[in-house]
């Protein structure tokens, strides 16, 4: 399903909240999360963004993140 438009203003952050399908487990264990923080740098690195802060819990994450650095 796609989601709503987003207006992407220079240097203001956004707030993104990720769930898994229907509430379920998306992180399972310690490897699931430091996997998820690594692709998280990489991908920040190629997109030149900056994330300011990460939640991550079972089943969804927060990130505030920056798309313009």
């Amino acid at each position: 399903m796609r989601g709503t438009l987003r207006v992407v203003l220079p240097n203001y952050p956004h707030h993104i909240i990720q769930r898994g399908h229907n509430r379920e487990v998306g992180f399972a264990g310690d490897e699931d999360y430091l996997y998820y923080l690594e692709n998280t740098g990489e991908l920040r690195e190629s997109f030149g963004c900056k994330v300011y802060a990460c939640c991550l819990m079972t089943n969804h994450l927060h990130l505030i993140v920056d798309p313009d650095e």
